[in-house]
């Protein structure tokens, strides 16, 4: 398994990211949430710190969690936490290191081991052992890893 992270190819300097992001939604009813299935479509990604808090809201919640996008990016791959989760074969998703709210601008080096420690967190082996060793040292751009291989680790497919 790691040897296909390891071959991964680089996609090119994403500069502007959509971001979508729509659990709000679904998390504003208790009673609703634990009924709920959110659909990811294209999400860019966001706020590291946000996306905790809602990835700890959907697991508390039950709300099961399908990435049926084409592309789920940066914060949105810390859905691969939930117990919950699957993910169609075609979806890319893009893995990188924290980095400020300014692109290209790095965090100081206590704020970066911090933030991708969070994020590590997020994900499971082997991904995980992947990330802190190689992606999160990629701040412009990201690695792209498709459904499919994260199926082949583990991830349910939807």
């Amino acid at each position: 398994m790691m040897a296909r992270l390891r071959h991964l190819r680089r996609s090119r300097p994403c500069i502007a990211l959509v971001r979508a992001f729509v659990v709000g939604a679904f998390i504003a009813s208790p009673a609703l949430a634990r009924q709920a299935t959110l659909v990811v479509g294209n999400d860019g990604g966001g706020s590291v710190e946000a996306r905790v808090a809602a990835v700890r809201q959907l697991q508390e919640s039950g709300t099961r969690v399908e990435i049926r996008g084409g592309y789920c990016l940066s914060a949105c791959t810390m859905y691969l936490a939930l117990t919950d989760i699957c993910t169609t074969p075609q979806t890319v998703f893009g893995f990188h290191g924290p980095a400020s709210e300014v692109y290209g601008i790095g965090l100081t080096p206590a704020a970066f081991e911090h933030w991708s420690r969070v994020m590590a967190r997020h994900y499971p082996e082997p991904i995980r052992s992947w990330y802190l060793s190689v992606a999160r040292n990629r701040t412009m751009g990201f690695y792209s890893v498709r459904g499919q291989d994260l199926i082949e680790m583990g991830v349910a497919a939807c």
